[in-house]
């Protein structure tokens, strides 16, 4: 059996305010054409289908879109849900769905029944466990903690009950969790109860092939055990990733065999460190002139204008920032203001906010705005005249 493993497609997300749709629609078409080209048997998405509970229509649009367009294909597609998902919604008229084999598993009830496909070598049980909240559970379930571990096991202790009873079927699990061995990135929400995440690669001991979701990244754990990671990059860190898809055979004795095929990459990402005339002018870095780009600028003063100026050689600029934190961070306000004018924290202010003092021009433009705001506008030159005496 020919499987192909994907994860966390987060339809709906944007990218900084970049919407993504547009991007995610490519994906899908890069999916549908692998699964034709490569004569895909069975699609797998280990959850996180969508960015957020309550996806946009647009999100769902296209969500319906996929689907429909996969059961028309040569493939079986399974779907678990994730984190992001709501399980409900996701999991909506699934008795309905699997008739057009599409088959969307969201309920933890439902955890150690599969979905039982055939090839030609015989019968393959795939058990898609949707994400597990260990408080939800907790109680139905009588685990001792409430950690995903104790979760993870229990869904695995009733995986191997049903599998027991199916000698000589091969096996396929999808799981959405943070296993041992893997690097998250920056775009994954933190699923950590009672600072208790992750949860060790032997819960999925004896298992064939072991589909993983939750991180971005792809990994290699074991042999039989992968992440996908996402199909685009949802973060910065993210700007060494590959991004793509498992191909997975699946053979007749249970052996595995894993290419990665990768994803079309839309826009590039680049992480670029320097002061402003070097990220402008340096000739090494005009691959990265149609890439999203985060700046860091290393200036000792900061330079006006900054994000502007960058933009121009760099249209796709999301994010700037400066490697030297303006002076005083990390003063309390109180010290820093006590017993000074408010001329003079006006000029602080501009001092700190560039990194050069303001001109004779702009004080006296700041000393006029602060005058006229004052019920007596003599207040600070009187308090001057105090401490000078």
């Amino acid at each position: 059996m020919r499987i192909l493993h994907t994860s966390d497609w987060h339809l709906g997300r944007s990218f900084h305010r970049e919407g993504m749709l547009a991007h995610q629609a490519a994906f899908a078409d890069h999916l549908l054409e692998v699964v034709d080209s490569e004569k895909v048997d069975l699609v797998v998405v280990a959850g996180d289908v969508y960015d957020r509970a309550l996806p946009h229509v647009d999100a769902v649009r296209l969500a319906d879109d996929v689907l429909v367009r996969l059961a028309a294909s040569r493939a079986r597609v399974v779907i678990s849900s994730g984190n992001h998902d709501s399980a409900q919604r996701l999991g909506f008229s699934s008795r309905l769905i699997d008739a057009a084999g599409v088959f969307i598993r969201t309920d933890p009830a439902g955890v150690g029944t599969p979905v039982l496909l055939e090839d030609e070598h015989g019968p393959v049980a795939v058990h898609a466990l949707p994400y597990l909240d260990p408080h939800a559970v907790a109680a139905p379930w009588d685990l001792r903690a409430r950690t995903h571990e104790a979760a993870l096991t229990e869904a695995m202790v009733r995986v191997r009950a049903d599998l027991a009873t199916r000698p000589g079927t091969r096996s396929v699990v999808l799981a959405h969790a943070f296993v041992a061995g893997a690097q998250p990135s920056d775009s994954e929400r933190d699923i950590s109860v009672g600072g208790v995440s992750i949860v060790p690669t032997t819960l999925f001991g004896g298992i064939d092939y072991v589909a993983l979701g939750h991180l971005h990244g792809r990994h290699t754990l074991t042999e039989r055990v992968r992440y996908s990671g996402s199909p685009l990059a949802y973060s910065f860190s993210e700007a060494d990733h590959h991004k793509g898809s498992w191909l997975v055979d699946l053979a007749a004795d249970g052996a595995v065999t894993a290419e990665y095929v990768d994803a079309p990459v839309p826009r590039p990402l680049a992480r670029l460190t320097g002061t402003l005339d070097e990220l402008l002018t340096d000739a090494r870095h005009q691959r990265h002139e149609g890439s999203w780009v985060q700046a860091t600028l290393t200036d000792e003063v900061r330079p006006l204008q900054a994000m502007d100026r960058l933009r121009r050689r760099f249209p796709h600029t999301l994010v700037l920032g400066f490697a030297t934190p303006p002076p005083g961070i990390g003063v309390a306000p109180a010290a820093r203001t006590a017993g000074r004018t408010d001329h003079d924290i006006a000029h602080e202010f501009v001092r700190d906010l560039r990194g050069t003092p303001p001109t004779d021009a702009e004080r006296t433009l700041l000393d006029a705005a602060i005058d006229a705001c004052c019920d007596d506008p003599d207040l600070d030159r009187a308090v001057l005249g105090v401490a000078a005496r």
